[in-house]
């Protein structure tokens, strides 16, 4: 019998968010904006080195946007994240002191576009709409977190800190 190791770990990612405002106003528009943006983090549970399968978790992200004023303004964002302690897109890891669990974050379930700021071929995600005046326009999404099976990493809390960014 093959003895079953659970990893009791959570991916804890902290967000900070910088939020750039550049509107494009329309000609007759007289309109400031503010912008918020929250996060959810992305937490996996115990991870089993002897699974063939890998873990998976989801988070989510939402940035919403008041008008004050009147008219409206037109606004284009792009939401961007780190690399965390990896330094590296290809491979995002967690570590347990100097033990690292590798990981990733996608744009969709099927985990083929990592998130990253749009180099090395990671995806940064783009929006634009039209803000106006007495309304809050919202936008959602959610980043898809996902372990490969078969890493032979001792038991601990492993955790990384990626920094979202959407800037305006």
């Amino acid at each position: 019998m093959i003895p079953r190791v659970s990893l009791a770990m959570r991916c804890a990612i902290f967000f900070v968010a910088a939020c750039l405002l550049a509107p494009i106003p329309n000609a007759k528009a007289a309109v400031t904006f503010t912008c918020t943006v929250s996060a959810t983090g992305i937490a996996f549970g115990n991870y089993n080195p002897l699974s063939p399968v890998g873990d998976s978790a989801t988070g989510t992200w939402s940035v919403s946007c008041n008008a004050i004023g009147s008219g409206s303004a037109t606004v284009s964002g792009t939401l961007t994240l780190s690399t965390g302690s990896s330094g590296s897109y290809v491979a995002r890891t967690m570590m347990s002191g100097t033990h690292a669990l590798q990981y990733n974050i996608y744009l969709t379930p099927s985990y083929t576009q990592v998130m990253g700021n749009g180099s090395a071929g990671t995806y940064a995600p783009s929006e634009s709409g039209t803000v106006t005046a007495g309304q809050i326009y919202q936008i959602t999404g959610y980043m898809y977190g996902y372990m490969p099976p078969s890493q032979d990493v001792p038991a601990g809390s492993y955790a990384d800190s990626i920094v979202v960014t959407v800037t305006y």
